[in-house]
């Protein structure tokens, strides 16, 4: 997954966070979300936690590791 694919939703700045990936609009890390959903958090609880993160980028960035790792785990690809 690059940040390409999740322009307008995720971005990097080096003026904030010192370029720490973050949702679009605020100051909250991509690795938040990770970390919440890794530590069995739903995605409301995110959300209630990080009022200013959208529900559709949350879920924008759940769908684009999912289709990175169906990528990653699909057939091989001969050459």
């Amino acid at each position: 997954m690059t940040m390409k694919d999740l322009k307008g939703v995720v971005h990097s700045d080096p003026e904030i966070m010192g370029g720490t990936p973050v949702f679009v609009g605020t100051r909250v890390p991509l690795q938040n979300l990770i970390d919440a959903l890794e530590g069995g958090e739903s995605i409301e609880d995110f959300l209630t936690s990080f009022p200013s993160v959208k529900r559709s980028q949350a879920i924008a960035v759940i769908e684009a590791g999912q289709l990175k790792m169906l990528e990653t785990v699909g057939p091989a690809h001969s050459h």
